[in-house]
Order: C-alpha cells, then structure tokens, then sequence
C-alpha cells in the first residue's frame, strides 16, 4: 500500500515500512532535469566495482538501473556467511554482475543520493 504524505505531516517511516523515498514536485516553468545516458551510468556502475568504499553507492546506483530497466535483477543469493548479493543481467553487453547488499542508513543514502545527482543528472535546455 502507497501513502503520500505532505512535508508538515510526514514524521518518519513506520517501523514495517519496506521503503520510502521523498520528492519534490516541480515548477511548471522549471527546468527538467534528465538522467545521463544508459552507457554513462553502466560506465560508472562498472567503474564501483572492487572499490570498497563506495559498495553502498553501487549498490544504490545497481537498483537505479534496475528501476531503469538497464539491468534486470536475476536473483538474490547469500553466501556462506550470509552475505546477501544482488545477481543482476545487462542484456546491453550481456553481462552478468554480482552486487553486494550495502544498505546505507539514512545520512550516508542522502549522501549518495546527491552524489549520483551531481554525477548522473544534468537539466535540458
């Protein structure tokens, strides 16, 4: 079930909430803003791998492209133990990647979050 909540009503997510994001409804006279070509971000997504430092940015950007339809989630698998892996399918260059769950907590999304927009978002004139 979807709830939209406005700004002054939203406290926090209940504690059974699977997800929840926030946005902005833009001016009719802004300026739109567009992600960054599908080759651009499977570029920066294979350019995260083997850096331990930016996991979680991989992992959020991996559900990005998931949501994108760039990459199709195949399956999740754990391992001995009990790391969970997201096995995603690229039928653009017909690879396969295994993408570790890192979930952030919500300062480091935030942090992602602006960091992939910087990167991967530009506006349309």
């Amino acid at each position: 079930v979807r709830y939209d909540y406005c700004t002054d009503a939203w406290e926090e997510p209940p504690e059974d909430a699977v997800g929840w994001w926030k946005s902005q409804m833009p001016e009719a006279n802004a300026k739109r803003m567009n992600w960054a070509p599908n080759d651009v971000m499977l570029d920066y997504f294979q350019q995260l791998e083997g850096q331990p430092d930016k996991v979680d940015v991989r992992y959020i950007l991996a559900l990005l492209m998931v949501r994108r339809r760039i990459v199709r989630l195949e399956e999740s698998e754990r391992d001995g133990q009990g790391n969970e892996s997201l096995v995603l399918f690229c039928p653009r260059n017909e690879a396969e990647y295994r993408v570790p769950v890192a979930m952030p907590d919500a300062e480091r999304a935030e942090q992602i979050q602006e960091e992939l927009a910087r990167l991967l978002l530009s506006d349309s004139s």
